[in-house]
């Protein structure tokens, strides 16, 4: 089965076909506080995953989801209460689930794999950990990926 692997040091998401073949490769954002499982850390969590659901199949690129819900579009149509300057998730979700001991509370910190209005600063961290990438992107992988689909971080 194809998988996703996200390093953390290199701020780099890989898709890999059953062979290790990269189909995909893709500048990341992942959380400013560094790695952890900690409820409330802003860490992005490390270890073994896989993808529990998908968010937004047919959605427009640039809309805007507030919890797991569609809002409005970057950036014409932000909600009220949002400015341009907020994290916005934007095009689709990947929700994640922890499949380690350490990282079983990924599903209920709502760990993501989503596209972001701040693309300038994808390779660096800057997330409340989640994994951010450019819309164009995420669109990419949520048509590549299936619910079920492995997924590793690494430090």
């Amino acid at each position: 089965m194809p998988s996703i692997e996200i390093s953390i040091g290199k701020q780099e998401l890989r898709l890999l076909d059953d062979h290790g073949d990269t189909l995909l490769q893709a500048p990341v954002s992942t959380g400013l506080n560094g790695t952890g499982c900690e409820e409330g850390s802003g860490r992005t969590p490390l270890g073994n995953f896989d993808i529990g659901e998908k968010i937004g199949d047919g959605e427009h690129p640039s809309t805007i989801f507030q919890a797991r819900k569609p809002v409005g579009r970057w950036p014409h149509d932000v909600p009220l209460g949002m400015t341009e300057q907020d994290d916005c998730i934007l095009s689709r979700i990947l929700r994640l689930r922890g499949l380690d001991t350490d990282n079983a509370n990924t599903w209920s910190r709502y760990i993501y794999i989503h596209g972001t209005n701040d693309t300038q600063h994808l390779g660096q961290p800057r997330s409340h950990g989640c994994i951010r990438l450019h819309p164009a992107d995420m669109v990419r992988l949520f048509d590549l990926a299936c619910e079920g689909m492995p997924v590793h971080i690494l430090p």
